[in-house]
């Protein structure tokens, strides 16, 4: 959601800063501002409404004699309108303080009625600046930035991380996280924060994840990290495994388009090290211990979103080769129903960020009732793998655009192997089918490249289509979830109604939605997975077309069944039936990001929405 970049070293702060924020545009927002230490030794901040080129025109305009410490900030409204004066950073300390926020303060409302009868007057509708103006308050008192910043989190509820300058201390930045992301990136004579290690790749690859309910202070020379009451703590150092050029458009038109063509790449990745002769083995899952598995009983995964389509199609596979029940279920459903989990339970979180608040709170609480947890995700030194009992990261390399693409094809990959691996613990499947499984898996990363190749074809369909109002897409078994999320993708990028249905459940009402010209896709089973499927999905075609619908198949090479009823056929190669989402989803993600290009749309920031929903 919001993002946060902090800065103290040798270099303009403002650039860095600058740099920070703008590397983490993808997380999406709607005001940016900094606070800077300037080189007269005033600390001076700069903040408006809009995209990032708002803020640097200002600054352009009304240039800052900066310093070599400073704070950056993109806001996502939560508390207040998107206007210049609720933009961060807010003041305290009679405006010697500045402070930045990520998350919400829960009990905002109790103490901003302290403080307004304390005298305190307020400049905007948030919750943050109740934060700047209490750390300013007990700053006045304790005339130490940390020890202010710690006193203040103890009255705080929610979710948040804070940064905090003071002109005071001019060569320092202080932060706090509480289910919120920091990362502090270490350099040499210059030290670095932010919400993701994008922030500061350009700079630097060592990095520090800040565990939770701690604080953070840094200095050009030191890094201190220390627990909530104070305490300090020892943090493991990690590298990032990705440069400062992997999240840049490198030539592409937009990230998406690239990002959908790193596809192979990063399914490979995903693959790599843990398919050897014939099988599957996740090193990552080795402290677990076999046993443990051996006594799962049932598997529930939770997620949001397109991770939760992802886990809707792993369902499928994990149920065939593990031959354990398995649910999925929305993270935000799932704590507050009572859930029936216990020690014989796996919860499994997919989430490409490891920060989605209502996964992350949805694993806290299965782990609170003795089930074993773990994370599909694609950033290193994220919570969600820090607070499970084991993670199997994608490494599927930055995903800047919003809509995710390269993500859900690796989360499907991640979740697939979790389900090999299993199988091959258990002995539920011998050791000639793993290996032809790994065989497909292995292939697949081709298999998209072709599809991927032939994007010119669904790019001609979608600009044909610009004036579409109403698209619907159709699905059985595993192609049931891709038509949620062609469905999905279309409603993200191109802001028009589509609806994603089980193919089964067309006569029991969405039939009356039928009407002529209406466009929809349909993804065809193999019927070499299932002739009586496939049937049934051609029988879905002839009733749609009877009623003057356009229908857009997505077939197998060689399925000759759709072509007299299917309007458009857009081919995916021969592959085995639960691989075939992998190339089931391509086309209609470069149907919804061309059709929104068409309509003349921002296909990597779509309105609304935030690449990291860290906020429940």
């Amino acid at each position: 959601m919001c993002g946060i970049v902090g800065y103290v070293g040798h270099r303009s702060s403002i650039d860095v800063v600058l740099g920070g924020l703008r590397r983490l545009e993808y997380r999406g927002y709607d005001s940016a501002g900094v606070a800077v230490m300037c080189g007269d030794g005033v600390l001076r901040t700069s903040k408006k409404a809009g995209k990032l080129g708002v803020l640097e025109a200002e600054l352009a305009a009304h240039p800052l004699s900066v310093g070599g410490t400073g704070i950056g900030h993109t806001r996502w409204a939560t508390h207040g309108g998107p206007t210049d004066a609720n933009a961060h950073p807010h003041l305290g300390d009679q405006g010697r303080l500045a402070l930045i926020h990520n998350g919400i303060i829960e009990n905002f409302a109790e103490l901003r009625a302290e403080l307004v009868a304390a005298g305190d007057t307020f400049t905007s509708e948030t919750d943050t600046e109740v934060a700047a103006l209490m750390v300013g308050r007990l700053y006045h008192e304790t005339g130490d930035l940390r020890e202010a910043l710690r006193r203040c989190v103890a009255r705080f509820e929610g979710a948040y991380t804070f940064l905090a300058v003071h002109e005071a201390e001019p060569g320092r930045v202080v932060g706090a996280r509480r289910n919120s992301p920091l990362v502090v990136g270490l350099g040499d004579g210059e030290n670095f924060l932010g919400s993701d290690v994008a922030a500061f790749v350009e700079y630097t690859q060592r990095a520090i994840a800040l565990g939770q309910d701690q604080i953070v202070d840094i200095t050009a020379t030191s890094v201190t990290v220390s627990d909530f009451d104070g305490r300090e703590v020892v943090a493991e150092p990690f590298r990032v495994a990705w440069e400062a050029g992997a999240a840049d458009k490198g030539g592409w038109s937009s990230f998406m388009r690239k990002e959908v063509s790193e596809q192979p790449v990063a399914v490979a990745n995903t693959l790599l090290g843990r398919v050897n002769d014939g099988d599957v083995a996740i090193p990552e899952l080795t402290a677990l211990g076999d046993d443990l598995l051996r006594g799962i009983h049932r598997i529930v995964i939770i997620a949001c979103g397109t991770a939760a389509y992802a886990g809707m199609v792993a369902k499928y596979a994990l149920e065939s080769w593990v031959r354990v029940p398995v649910e999925v279920e929305l993270s935000h459903e799932f704590r507050y129903r009572s859930p029936v989990i216990n020690a014989d339970t796996l919860v499994v979180s997919v989430s490409q960020s490891g920060e989605t608040m209502d996964t992350l709170m949805a694993v806290k609480h299965a782990r609170a009732q003795g089930a074993t947890t773990i994370s599909v995700c694609n950033t290193q030194g994220a919570t969600i793998p820090r607070e499970s009992d084991a993670a199997i990261y994608t490494h599927a390399g930055p995903e800047v655009a919003v809509a995710s693409t390269k993500g859900f094809v690796t989360q499907i990959a991640a979740l697939y192997l979790l389900g090999l691996h299993l199988a091959r613990v258990r002995g539920t499947l011998s050791s000639s089918e793993r290996e032809h499984l790994t065989v497909e898996l292995l292939a697949v990363p081709d298999k998209i490249a072709v599809v991927t190749s032939e994007a010119e074809r669904v790019a001609q369909l979608a600009r044909w289509m610009a004036d579409t109002r109403s698209v619907l897409f159709l699905g059985r078994h595993v192609g049931y979830p891709i038509a949620l999320e062609g469905a999905l993708k279309l409603k993200e990028l191109a802001y028009i109604h589509a609806e994603g249905f089980a193919a089964g459940e067309l006569k029991h009402g969405p039939i009356a939605l039928i009407e002529p010209g209406l466009p929809v896709f349909v993804v065809v089973p193999s019927p070499r997975g299932s002739s009586v499927l496939h049937s049934k999905v051609v029988s879905n075609i002839q009733e749609i077309r009877a009623r003057g619908a356009r229908v857009i198949a997505i077939a197998e090479a060689g399925d000759a069944a759709v072509l007299p009823y299917a309007d458009e056929v857009l081919r995916i190669p021969l592959a085995d039936p639960l691989c075939e989402p992998f190339m089931q989803v391509v086309p209609l993600q470069i149907f919804a990001l061309e059709l929104a290009h068409a309509k003349g749309l921002d296909v990597d920031q779509p309105r609304n929405l935030a690449k990291s929903v860290t906020v429940e």
